[in-house]
């Protein structure tokens, strides 16, 4: 369905009974990320849970009307919220999402049962770590033009984005299958101009480890020992500052635990959720 969610149309999909407790997922990759992702992922839990997925402003089949600030997308999902009529929620983010589902954990405290982070960060550090891997990467053989636009936010339009995506594509798995680096080329929604804003406008400031400490929700981090673009090291930084945060780390993962390792990362939602409802949360 199409809503009306702070003067800007966005691409939505419910899952689950409407009395069951909500849970908002939130995909990565400004201009690249759709709703696919969130709903693959945490789709399964709709036996349990109402989960929202939805494209962001700016991504997938949504309107992309400006600002495309994580502020903004914050209040997107504040929106979303109260139009599903919750007072309390579970977040969950990957990547970029979870960048979002941070900044909404600090701005709307009262409002979370408890977060689930996926392969994210909680500053732009990761940047200069993620160069570093992708130029020791013997895996392929970049075109430094397109990595550079890639990741500075320079892409001239959609075709470029694709070609630059495609380029960097092989990096993000723990084993490299170029027909599947194929299928998600063929299977991404292009806009590019979201995704320069992204990392031209919002990236280069993007800093809240500051404000971590006053998350107040229990918080699940899962990240892939292998992922090349928010390395370990950026979770363990979230884990740290978080009170009473819960890191899990896939070993044979790359940037995608919820595709690589799926058993088990839906074992460890659920048994973290489960953990959290034993806690005294109404899931």
């Amino acid at each position: 369905m199409f809503l009306d969610i702070n003067g800007n149309r966005l691409n939505v999909e419910v899952m689950g009974r409407d009395d069951a407790p909500l849970l908002i997922a939130l995909h990565g990759a400004p201009g690249l990320g759709s709703l696919a992702e969130p709903r693959a992922t945490f789709g399964p839990l709709a036996d349990d849970f109402r989960v929202l997925v939805f494209d962001a402003r700016g991504s997938g089949q949504s309107e992309g009307k400006g600002p495309l600030t994580h502020e903004q997308w914050a209040a997107d999902v504040e929106a979303l919220r109260e139009w599903a009529g919750a007072e309390r929620f579970v977040i969950a983010g990957g990547s970029y999402g979870g960048f979002i589902s941070m900044e909404y954990a600090i701005r709307h405290p009262e409002r979370l049962l408890a977060m689930v982070l996926r392969d994210t960060s909680p500053d732009h550090a990761n940047e200069e770590l993620a160069r570093a891997n992708a130029l020791a990467s013997a895996r392929v053989e970049l075109d430094l033009g397109k990595f550079e636009r890639i990741m500075d936010g320079k892409t001239r339009d959609d075709d470029d984005l694709r070609a630059c995506w495609a380029e960097i594509l092989p990096l993000y798995d723990h084993v490299y299958d170029p027909a599947s680096v194929q299928r998600k080329v063929e299977a991404t929604p292009y806009r590019f101009e979201t995704h320069n804003w992204a990392f031209t406008e919002n990236m280069p400031t993007y800093d809240i480890k500051d404000r971590l400490p006053d998350v107040t929700c229990p918080t699940l981090v899962v990240v892939g020992r292998d992922d090349w673009i928010t390395p370990v090291a950026c979770s363990e930084t979230i884990v740290c500052l978080i009170p009473n945060a819960r890191l899990e780390i896939f070993e044979k993962s790359g940037h995608s635990p919820q595709v690589e390792e799926a058993d088990r990362f839906q074992a460890v939602v659920r048994e973290f959720l489960a953990s959290v409802a034993t806690r005294g949360a109404v899931l």
